[in-house]
């Protein structure tokens, strides 16, 4: 089920009391909703994640694509028709740069064994071997979230809906914050849409898979 733009439109102009859009006009109540969700990503970039077979170019340096926020991880290599091979594991640059200072230029391959990242680079990526511009990665990166329009549904997950919505309270009173406490609700709201990232993020770490009671092992 996906939530319908309008209805968030809607719920905000019963909340500000301006249902015909005067004060505050539609269309600026849906910017304000494209902006929140692209905080949403900017809190917690999952939100936008896409898993996808990328082709790399030749040479160590690679990139994710263009809507690209920031690389998540790298699961293994593939083949051209989507077929799965070698796991690809990442290392640390420093290791390679100390023991074999000139990776770079080393003989290129189709397969990739390692891959390097830098938070201070987050759409770039290293590989090794350097790659021919044949191979195939099953990459996971965050994506900016597809901007929405009037008709049409949230780009984001349904969850979030309710911290949309106290976003563009924040962003609405914030706009008449010269109106007695005007300026104090544009606050409150967006704590709230913080606090409801905060509480999402927390009860994802509770259920996520990787989250194990007991050791387990590979039989």
């Amino acid at each position: 089920m996906t939530v319908p733009v309008d209805s968030i439109i809607n719920r905000a102009q019963v909340l500000i009391q301006d249902t015909t859009g005067v004060r505050w006009p539609t269309a600026e109540l849906l910017d304000w909703i494209n902006d929140g969700q692209r905080e949403v990503c900017l809190f917690k970039p999952s939100v936008g994640a896409k898993n996808e077979t990328l082709t790399l170019s030749s040479g160590t340096k690679q990139s994710i694509p263009a809507s690209g926020l920031g690389l998540l991880r790298i699961v293994r290599n593939m083949s051209a028709s989507g077929g799965g091979a070698r796991a690809v594991r990442i290392i640390d640059r420093e290791v390679l740069d100390t023991q074999l200072p000139d990776w770079h230029s080393e003989t290129a391959t189709a397969n990739v064994k390692h891959y390097m990242f830098d938070d201070l680079d987050p759409t770039n990526y290293y590989v090794y071997p350097p790659n021919t511009g044949g191979g195939y990665l099953e990459v996971i990166y965050a994506a900016t979230p597809t901007p929405v329009t009037s008709g049409g549904d949230i780009s984001i997950p349904d969850v979030y809906a309710n911290g949309l919505l106290d976003y563009v309270l924040f962003r609405a009173y914030g706009k008449d914050s010269d109106h007695a406490g005007n300026a104090q609700r544009s606050g409150q709201h967006y704590q709230l849409f913080t606090t409801s990232l905060g509480m999402k993020t927390q009860a994802d770490g509770f259920s996520s898979p990787n989250v194990q009671t007991e050791a387990t092992q590979i039989v």
